[in-house]
């Protein structure tokens, strides 16, 4: 509300310079034209005594009326010339006033939909691990009831793991990130990251269907692992159980093409370009139930244009998303 107050008020003040300016205009304009009556007749006087001229037309004609004409005409369009300026330049200057304040507005929602979300996902395996310590501190369990137990705390801290890790590498891409090159092959890179991720999760909750050739370059182990996991968790995400994950890597002599595609909800049209903005998330957090902290896209995007290269999103058939990636190698 007291934004809205604000922006009001702005409005306002605004709308107030814009119709004194033009007032003040018209008032210049119309002092021009008198001076410029009070002048032309002061002179028909001073010609008509000198017996220069007898009639009106004479007067109009005269050289000396001319110029004066001219004068005033000149002083005209240079009222007109300045008060055009000034209102462009008061036009352009609220345009950019009012994007930079939806700019920052929209930075802000992110921001707090980051914070809501990060707090979530922090305290979610913190607190299932503190559980499990927990039983363990006041039960005597047997090794079958410890077991699935250990497995799931397990998971937690891998998962939080995880986040600590995305945290970090957001703030690296965000201030100056440096891939650290070395010769890779990305068919393995993914290939480990897939069978990772079947490890995670259970069969009946992903599948993979992979067609990849080898592919050799000089790049980032840990940020090309990164990009496979953020994509495939993402898959993931925004899927019906199973997720049905399509991965295919080609190499020719000149470029690679990466693709990760999905059968899962989509991505709206006006919001494929904004997914890779940082904190941005589709939905607000109140509605939204995937977890998430608005990252994962961002990093991924980052770290492939730290390696030259490019990702977009298309829409995948019948249902879906597809990323695909290219790089000259």
């Amino acid at each position: 509300m007291k934004d809205l107050h604000l922006r009001l008020l702005s409005y306002m003040v605004i709308a107030y310079m814009l119709i004194a300016f033009a007032w003040w205009s018209v008032l210049l304009f119309k002092k021009n034209e008198d001076a410029f009556l009070a002048k032309s007749e002061l002179l028909r006087i001073v010609m008509t005594a000198k017996q220069e001229i007898k009639t009106n037309e004479e007067f109009v004609n005269s050289q000396a009326f001319l110029t004066l004409k001219n004068k005033y005409k000149k002083q005209e369009w240079m009222i007109f010339g300045e008060a055009s300026v000034f209102v462009l330049s008061l036009v352009i200057g609220i345009y950019l006033i009012n994007r930079a304040y939806h700019r920052e507005m929209k930075t802000a929602e992110n921001r707090r939909n980051f914070l809501l979300s990060i707090t979530h996902e922090l305290k979610s395996p913190i607190a299932s691990i503190k559980l499990v310590l927990e039983t363990f501190l006041k039960r005597n369990l047997s090794k079958e009831q410890s077991e699935p137990l250990t497995k799931g705390a397990l998971k937690e801290s891998v998962r939080l793991n995880s986040l600590v890790n995305n945290l970090l590498l957001a703030a690296r891409v965000e201030e100056a990130y440096q891939p650290v090159l070395e010769p890779l092959d990305l068919n393995t890179i993914i290939k480990e990251v897939v069978e990772d991720m079947q490890a995670k999760f259970p069969d009946d909750y992903i599948s993979f269907d992979t067609d990849m050739e080898k592919a050799n370059i000089n790049g980032d182990h840990f940020g090309w692992t990164s990009i496979a996991i953020n994509l495939i968790e993402n898959a993931v995400k925004y899927s019906p159980s199973p997720a049905n994950i399509d991965i295919k890597l080609k190499q020719n002599n000149k470029n690679i093409e990466i693709t990760f595609a999905d059968q899962g909800y989509g991505i709206p049209k006006e919001e494929k370009k904004k997914v890779f903005n940082q904190f941005y998330r589709i939905g607000s957090e109140d509605t939204r139930k995937t977890k998430g902290t608005g990252l994962g896209l961002y990093i991924v995007d980052q770290i492939i244009k730290a390696h030259k290269g490019k990702i977009t999103i298309h829409d995948n058939s019948p249902q879906g998303t597809k990323f695909n990636i290219s790089m000259a190698v």
